[in-house]
């Protein structure tokens, strides 16, 4: 039997939620019949559940919503050869805006906000190609492609998005995220992207900042979508590493957390760190420890696929419960470890022969077969059962790597998510000081489950072999 001793008087993070990415595909997907592109939201954000208590979806209650460089319009000469990776914008090539360019990036941004998503983050790989020094969506030479000398007038243009979508959806960006994984070079052309050195960041930031302020917006900037975690508090790089101290410590040349309108967290991507296990568990633990120097300062997991490691490769889709458990690890000690206060994925929705989505659909811009995936459901594990505004706190098992096992309060509600990879069965006794358990409803996802709901009068419970289970205690 695993023992589970659940200490509530020591409460670590916030919980501020889950989301996903609509890159790319729901430019198109967003355009099939609604029947289709209903099941995909249903699936991505619905909180309801049906007549037999299953959850019709997994509730994310984060959105990232793409602003793209121009590289859909641009086509074939956009040099990125894949449609499903090029990304639309609002600004036409011309100059001009058309506000239908994107409509089926808007149809699952309302979708979203109909089935009660409240978060939305805006984010951009590359400055629109009327900025950027080569007129392309990626650097020529895997240097910062941003034209400087047109700084002011992308920093216009984003503003500019931004009002475009609250004026056509009535939702306000709550945070914009005007930079990604800037430590890469981004000269391969195979998406959009553009990189940055820590100052020119600052210098983008500083900019961006005097232009959401003139125009009255609320929407924060939101910082710095680190390819890798380690260069979140590892100066190896000095020009494009260290970036919590860069960004947040007031002594630093680069300071820029006390701008009202930069966002209080540091954002990362948990890409290449995921194995062996000891150095997954180092990494996050010195993220964590490196966040907890400023004061007030939150770590977001803001971006993660699987692309591949030495323990999972990322080629080949798998629909399985096999890359869902290694999905579930890397979720656990992301929170339990790196203290983060949110957890993205990457693309929502992918038509690719590979593991980087939720859902899966065919690779047809009209019309065709929509695909659920086990990583969908154990995601769901997390984000269906542990609102905004829970707070995590430490559990102290006598369990091995092979079965993980976090907590979190919400408004007098235990939640816990058990993560058993072992081939069998295991028993897991919670126990928890000054707090007597009651009924417990449980979710499993298996093999053979998809939240599938259970319940039970006793703290001891049964996790199945190679499971996820959510457990809620009141």
């Amino acid at each position: 039997m695993i023992k589970a001793d659940i200490d509530t008087e020591h409460p670590e993070q916030i919980i501020e939620g889950f989301g996903a990415s609509d890159a790319w595909s729901c430019q198109f997907a967003g355009l099939w019949p609604e029947d289709k592109r209903a099941k995909m939201a249903d699936l991505l954000f619905s909180t309801k559940m049906d007549k037999a208590g299953q959850p019709i979806g997994i509730g994310l209650n984060f959105w990232r919503f793409g602003i793209g460089a121009g590289s859909a319009e641009q086509g074939k000469e956009s040099n990125i050869a894949d449609p499903w990776r090029r990304q639309a914008s609002f600004l036409k090539l011309d100059g001009t805006y058309n506000d239908q360019a994107m409509s089926g990036n808007l149809w699952f941004l309302n979708a979203a906000k109909t089935r009660g998503v409240k978060n939305f983050v805006g984010f951009i790989n590359s400055p629109h190609v009327r900025f950027t020094l080569n007129k392309k969506a990626y650097s020529s030479d895997g240097l910062c492609n941003l034209d400087f000398d047109k700084l002011d007038a992308f920093c216009e243009d984003i503003t500019k998005q931004i009002k475009l979508i609250k004026e056509k959806m009535g939702i306000e960006l709550n945070n914009i995220s005007p930079i990604n994984e800037p430590q890469w070079k981004w000269n391969e052309h195979s998406q959009e992207g553009c990189p940055y050195t820590n100052t020119e960041i600052v210098r983008l930031v500083n900019a961006l900042s005097k232009a959401l302020a003139v125009h009255g917006l609320a929407t924060k900037i939101q910082l710095a979508e680190a390819g890798q975690l380690d260069f979140l508090y590892d100066n190896a790089n000095s020009l494009k590493g260290y970036q919590v101290n860069s960004f947040f410590n007031p002594s630093s040349e680069n300071y820029i957390g006390g701008l009202g309108n930069v966002d209080k967290s540091i954002s990362g991507h948990s890409y290449f760190t995921t194995s062996p296990e000891q150095r997954a568990i180092k990494i996050r633990s010195s993220v964590a420890a490196e966040v907890a120097k400023i004061k007030g300062l939150r770590y977001w997991m803001s971006e993660y696929c699987i692309l591949g490691d030495s323990l999972m490769k990322g080629e080949g889709r798998d629909l399985t419960i096999d890359p869902a458990l290694f999905i579930a690890k890397v979720i656990h000690n992301d929170l339990s470890v790196s203290n983060a206060s949110t957890w993205q994925w990457w693309l929502s929705i992918s038509p690719n022969d590979y593991k980087d989505g939720l859902i899966y659909i065919d690779k047809k811009q009209v019309n065709g077969n929509v695909y659920e995936s086990k990583m969908l459901w154990v995601l769901g594990n997390y984000s269906r059962f542990i609102p905004a505004g829970s707070v995590r706190v430490p559990v102290h098992c006598n369990a091995d790597n092979d079965v993980l096992i976090s907590s979190y309060i919400h408004k007098g509600k235990l939640i816990t998510v058990v993560v058993n990879t072992r081939a069998k069965d295991v028993i897991v006794s919670l126990s928890c000081k000054g707090r007597k358990f009651k009924k417990a409803i449980a979710y499993t996802t298996s093999s053979a489950l998809n939240l599938s709901p259970s319940y039970s009068d006793t703290n001891e419970i049964n996790v199945p072999a190679r499971s996820v289970k959510t457990i809620i205690n009141d």
